[in-house]
């Protein structure tokens, strides 16, 4: 196509080009159009007018061929480009979708967005895409367990039962241990904190051996009694025993809960519990038997983990 240096503008679009030029509100990219075209149908060659407008003599030979070619409103809109990257075909999203629920990569255990995206020959972002819009989320992982117990549904309704309504004049306690509790120190004092500095501390420690946690969680107030002791076994088992003993009232039936561990269920403990009635005033409950591999509300052991987290940070 030759150089088109002088082109044909009606009146009309004339009045109407001037009035997008001069209306503040008309976008820029619209006005250095106008102009462009104004100057051209003036007879202005290609080079000035894009020194006028600051734009290449290429952008310049451009709009006046939309303009020949469109009119004003050919000036008003970009033309269609075709998009940079193919679309995803209804096979490929097929491929990624199969492959994340009926297979897993060589070396790992799910897919990752760039394994999968390395597998199927598309972009990490495409894969993000497919799996958000099929909900697939491969890294996510939930935990379950059936138990065996023949009696569970029966043990669940008396334990739940318990918890949700318990008897007059009783306590329900949650017990449960935290067993091998490393004690550890640093291996040398820390600065303390102040203004514009935290608190120091080594990143080595010296081991001062384990302890275990026994505690037991009221489940009408929420308060807990604990007790640390060296060692896990019946016999210290029977000491906390003991000590819920003395560090609640005395009028008070006690239900424990406590899981299904063999040093609840000695002949020592079971003797212990026969002597004191309190502790004995319902079958099941009294002592505490529970469900196979029950999971009870895990407050005593949840309330050990953060009194451990925070005197690991302070």
């Amino acid at each position: 196509m030759g150089k088109i240096e002088r082109i044909q503008v009606a009146p009309e679009d004339r009045e109407r080009l001037v009035k997008l030029v001069k209306d503040r509100n008309t976008p820029q990219k619209i006005v250095w159009r106008s102009q462009i075209v104004l100057f051209a149908g003036e007879g202005i060659g290609a080079v000035e007018v894009a020194t006028r407008v600051g734009k290449s003599v290429l952008t310049v030979r451009r709009w006046r061929r939309r303009y020949a070619a469109k009119g004003v409103d050919g000036l008003l809109k970009d033309a269609t480009r075709p998009p940079g990257r193919k679309s995803l075909t209804a096979r490929k999203i097929k491929q990624v979708v199969n492959l994340t629920l009926n297979d897993k990569p060589p070396d790992a255990t799910h897919w990752s967005e760039r394994t999968m995206a390395a597998r199927t020959g598309i972009a990490p972002s495409s894969v993000h895409k497919i799996w958000a819009a099929h909900g697939l989320k491969p890294h996510l992982s939930k935990t379950f367990k059936l138990s065996r117990d023949p009696n569970f549904v029966a043990k669940v309704e008396d334990i739940v039962g318990l918890y949700l309504n318990p008897p007059d004049k009783a306590l329900v306690l949650a017990v449960d241990e935290k067993s091998q509790i490393q004690a550890l120190d640093r291996t040398q004092p820390g600065l303390p904190m102040k203004k514009g500095r935290c608190g120091t501390m080594t990143h080595d420690y010296k081991r001062n051996g384990t302890t275990t946690l026994f505690a037991a969680l009221n489940m009408l107030d929420g308060t807990v009694i604990g007790e640390c002791m060296p060692r896990h076994r019946h016999r210290e088992f029977l000491r906390f025993l003991k000590t819920i003993d003395q560090r609640t009232l005395p009028n008070l039936d006690l239900h424990l809960i406590v899981d299904n561990y063999a040093t609840h269920k000695t002949p020592a403990v079971k003797r212990w519990l026969k002597r004191h009635a309190r502790f004995t005033s319902r079958p099941r409950r009294a002592r505490g038997s529970t469900w196979s591999s029950a999971s009870l509300p895990r407050s005593p052991e949840n309330a050990s983990a953060a009194a451990s987290s925070r005197a690991s940070t302070n």
